[in-house]
């Protein structure tokens, strides 16, 4: 017995460590961590078939997700965090709290939420569900609970639950279509506008609604372990997804059903040993023809607005611009195709004049653009449809069938080509096929042949000498005549070198109607809208300055000469200007949204938080622009919602900079105050000089403004000011009541980290002393995420200024 025993014990102590690793195996204790970049950075399920970990995307940027880790696509079927991409050396760790994303500069980020427990241990387990089991053995967190664009076997999605889809293939922020589970029992599909979140029409609907008893309608989405999806209803009936028969055994094959990017939801499988990159085998899609099925009122279609869908053979969309336009980006087909062509002009005929001589109409086989109408005729046949269409110049495309003709404007939508249209549709297309401007007509020759007809008759009717003497003097006049005209061209050519057009004042009273609609006014003058006199030409923003350079000649060509040069998508575009006696005026491009402040103040519904933090990016872009990036460095010296435009996709646009004065180093001499009351940095009051900083100051006020939407001073009636915000603002940073800056903006309190990092990034901004405050650069390296944000000071250290 006495040899037994320690044979025993030996025996045990060899077996020891395999014992271990069976328990363990699949488990994740706490304080484990992952690190972006390293290899094996991941953790594997029992039987490797899925592994949750950093996903490299490129050299710099990996997605922490979960994939099915046997076959050598790695495809991935649950990501974090939204789809944001962490930095090389970011770590993942399993803490008491949960998971925590560490980046190597910036905040970290608890990506599981749950109320307070104690955390034994996390589970990667082999259906692909990541779990986190308290120390009662209660799962108390799962990714199963909290999908993104795929379902696996054995998960459900219950009433309110959502699958979204990336926005393409690589990018796997929220894209534009969903599919949830509804309280009436239905599942659906359906597009959203991803700004603003808003739901268009279905194109799928599951029917497992009972309408002749709601007690008896879907409840739950059910995709069970033979691989069969399904609704489950009250009365424990099954409302199939899939039909019976298609199902594929999960144990040999990966099945997964997924939302993909274009909107449609296909059921697919691979097998799991497989050892080459083959594709996946589809079971089953919804819809069965995404081209036809998304035709609401509103919304782009799966293709976006002007391009055409073809059905591919694997039940996706493919997305194609017809002849004559040309794609919003050329390395995206969906992105939505742009006219490649000048359009017709609507002028004062109605577009009835000679100009639709150059328009023709072509027809496209097969296809339809449903819902772009906005006139319907009846008893029109073919060649009248077309005839109408070429004589109206709103009319982009026009669609004959059943002896009507409808009429569509552009934006085109919901284009498709598909066998089962009826009918043909055609499309307006200019025959000249250039994309260059008419040409414009020659000046009138009837005074130059009465000047020729009164010189004939003075040579014919004087003595020779008369004429000799007559002659010379028509020679010299014509000598001055060409030598003034050739001066004028080469003023034209060094205008057109440097990509802006001289206009005289003549030309801006004219292209404004005498000044007539005004757009807004500021510091340096006021702006009016106006539109050149050729066809097609642009809409103007026509600015007006006063007192700023009076008497400055040699200033304000240099001013305009650098203005001119800088070129960047947050900078409105300098067109033209004007510098004719005491008249000096600056010709801007027009942009339809208008001013931030009208955004942001001008209605009582907060705009969405996604755009707004859009924008507070696009101006951080547009600032590092004019301080770091530009041939001349530019102090812009007021920054504010009013100097901020928004285009037509409400991108943010810097406007009035390069109206201070330039610089052509680091350093400004203050000889006055610029700005604007509430923007206006400590600097200006000091005797320190004044530098870039003081556009840092300034949009730090303004990010406030934007993260709340609310005035820097606000005034009441009788211009009391009722408080000011950056103060207001840093009182709740240090009380950790940021929720009361977004009161009842639900969107912006979903998305709190991304609330507090903008918050303390303006603290920043607006420290009294400019050296504390961060460049622009590093700003908006902050504002992205990728620098880490620490806790700011007080903003107020000095408090010398009022």
């Amino acid at each position: 017995m006495a040899f037994v025993l320690p044979h025993l014990l030996f025996l045990l102590f060899l077996l020891l460590p395999f014992s271990v690793i069976a328990q363990t195996n699949g488990n994740i204790s706490v304080g484990r961590t992952l690190t972006a970049g390293e290899e094996s950075a991941w953790w594997l399920s029992p039987s490797n078939d899925f592994a949750l970990g950093f996903q490299k995307l490129d050299n710099d940027h990996f997605l922490l997700a979960i994939w099915c880790h046997k076959i050598p696509q790695k495809t991935i079927v649950w990501y974090a965090n939204e789809g944001n991409p962490a930095p090389r050396k970011s770590k993942v760790e399993l803490t008491d709290q949960g998971l925590l994303l560490r980046p190597p500069q910036g905040d970290q980020q608890l990506l599981t939420e749950f109320p307070a427990a104690a955390i034994a241990y996390g589970v990667m387990n082999d259906t692909g569900n990541f779990m986190i089991v308290d120390t009662s053995f209660r799962v108390i967190w799962e990714t199963f609970n909290h999908p993104t664009d795929t379902l696996l076997p054995t998960q459900t999605m219950e009433i309110g639950g959502l699958l979204y889809s990336r926005q393409t293939e690589t990018n796997f922020s929220r894209g534009r279509y969903q599919f949830q589970m509804l309280g009436n029992g239905d599942a659906v599909l359906n597009p959203i506008n991803v700004p603003g979140k808003y739901t268009y029409d279905a194109y799928y609907i599951s029917g497992s609604r009972d309408k002749a008893n709601d007690t008896n309608s879907g409840y739950k989405v059910i995709f069970d372990q033979s691989g069969y999806l399904y609704i489950l209803r009250r009365s424990g009936e099954r409302f199939f997804i899939t039909t019976p028969g298609q199902a594929i055994s999960p144990t040999r094959y990966y099945v997964r059903a997924t939302l993909h990017f274009d909107g449609v939801f296909i059921i697919s499988y691979q097998p799991k040993n497989s050892t080459t990159s083959e594709s996946w085998s589809v079971i089953h899609t919804e819809p069965d023809n995404i081209c036809v099925k998304i035709a609401g009122e509103i919304g782009t279609g799966p293709c976006s607005y002007n391009s055409v869908c073809t059905l591919k053979e694997d039940r996706r969309p493919s997305c194609r611009c017809p002849v004559g336009y040309s794609l919003l980006n050329p390395t995206d087909e969906y992105s939505g195709c742009k006219v490649a062509f000048l359009q017709q002009v609507c002028e004062d005929g109605g577009g009835q004049g000679s100009e639709r001589d150059l328009y023709y109409m072509e027809e496209l086989p097969n296809t339809d653009f449903p819902t772009s109408d906005y006139e319907l005729f009846t008893s029109y046949n073919v060649e009248a449809c077309k005839t109408s269409c070429l004589e109206d110049c709103l009319c982009a495309a026009a669609v004959s069938r059943d002896n009507r003709c409808w009429k569509k404007k552009l934006p085109l939508s919901n284009g498709r080509q598909d066998s089962g249209v009826n009918g043909k549709t055609f499309l307006k297309l200019r025959s000249s096929g250039t994309l260059q401007s008419p040409t414009p007509p020659l000046p009138p020759k009837a005074k130059n042949q009465n000047t020729l007809i009164i010189v004939e008759s003075a040579l014919l009717g004087s003595s020779v000498f008369v004429n000799f003497i007559l002659v010379g003097a028509i020679c010299l006049g014509f000598f001055f005549y060409y030598q003034k005209k050739l001066t004028g061209t080469h003023q034209d050519k060094a205008s057109a070198g440097s990509n802006l057009r001289y206009f005289t004042y003549k030309e801006l009273i004219e292209a404004t109607q005498g000044f007539k609609e005004e757009l807004g006014r500021g510091s340096c003058g006021i702006v009016y809208k106006g539109k050149t006199d050729h066809a097609g030409g642009p809409v103007l923003a026509v600015k007006v300055l006063d007192r700023v350079f009076n008497d400055k000649e040699k200033e304000f060509k240099a001013e305009v000469k650098v203005i001119g040069q800088t070129h960047h998508k947050n900078l409105v575009r300098l067109l033209g200007y004007c510098d004719e006696g005491q008249h000096r005026l600056l010709v801007y491009e027009y942009l339809s949204n208008g001013t931030l402040a009208s955004f942001l103040f001008g209605d009582d519904v907060k705009p969405s938080w996604q755009q707004r933090s859009h924008i507070a990016l696009g101006i951080a872009r547009g600032l590092v622009y004019l301080h770091e990036e530009c041939s001349t460095q530019i102090i812009h010296c007021d920054i504010k919602p009013q100097n901020i435009l928004l285009d037509e996709y409400y991108s943010a646009k810097i406007s009035d900079f390069g109206l201070a004065k330039l610089l052509n180093q680091t350093q400004a001499s203050k000889t006055a105050i610029r700005g604007t009351k509430g923007y206006v940095a400590p600097d200006w009051f000091r005797s320190a000089p004044v530098s870039v900083k003081v556009d840092v100051y300034s949009f730090g006020v303004l990010l406030l403004e934007i993260v709340c939407c609310q005035r820097n001073v606000d005034v009441e009636v009788g211009g009391v000011e009722r408080g000011v915000l950056t103060d207001w603002a840093y009182d709740l940073y240090m009380e950790g009541r940021l929720d009361a800056l977004i009161e009842n903006d639900m969107e912006a309190m979903n998305d709190m980290n991304k609330v507090e990092r903008f918050v303390m990034v303006a603290i920043w901004c607006i420290q009294e002393d400019p050296a504390v405050r961060p460049t622009m650069k590093k700003v908006m390296l902050m504002l992205e995420g990728m620098v880490q944000v620490s806790v700011p000071p007080s903003p107020f250290p000095f408090s010398s200024i009022s």
